[in-house]
């Protein structure tokens, strides 16, 4: 979790009366954590913010908002790059689920550069990671690579 995840997180409660945020079990992106763990820095993250819940799934994200109840996917983009998958994601959750409709929020412009897979390599090679994510996700990554 980044702190543009926390920034999309933070600007969208207020938008919804409950916010559930999905951490998914994709081993494709070589995350640095297991989903478990994943699920633990997200709450930690985020517990602050009253009406958001963090949930781990491993299924399609289409099963996951039905299984939830949810009519609304909200997706982050942070550039221009971003928007051809997510549009293809987009149209092939409306092909799945039409009940639900996918939102888009672009995140404040200091973390429109932030990647999850940047900020791996950063920590990864012993950089200073402290200004991209949350202090409980430092604290782990900064764990996991030390040097």
């Amino acid at each position: 979790m980044t702190n543009g995840h926390v920034d999309l997180v933070v600007r969208a409660a207020p938008l919804f009366e409950r916010l559930v945020v999905g951490i998914a079990h994709n081993p494709i992106k070589g995350p640095s954590f297991g989903l478990d763990e994943r699920i633990e820095l997200a709450r930690e993250s985020l517990s602050y913010i009253p009406n958001v819940e963090v949930r781990g799934f491993n299924t399609l994200l289409a099963h996951f908002v039905r299984d939830i109840g949810a009519s609304v996917i909200l997706r982050g983009l942070r550039a221009v790059s971003d928007f051809e998958y997510e549009f293809q994601l987009a149209s092939m959750n409306r092909h799945l689920i039409p009940e639900a409709e996918t939102m888009f929020l672009t995140p404040a412009e200091q973390f429109s550069f932030i990647s999850s897979s940047l900020v791996r390599e950063v920590a990864r090679l012993g950089g200073d990671v402290s200004s991209f994510v949350p202090p409980a996700v430092q604290r782990r990554l900064a764990a996991l690579w030390q040097r």
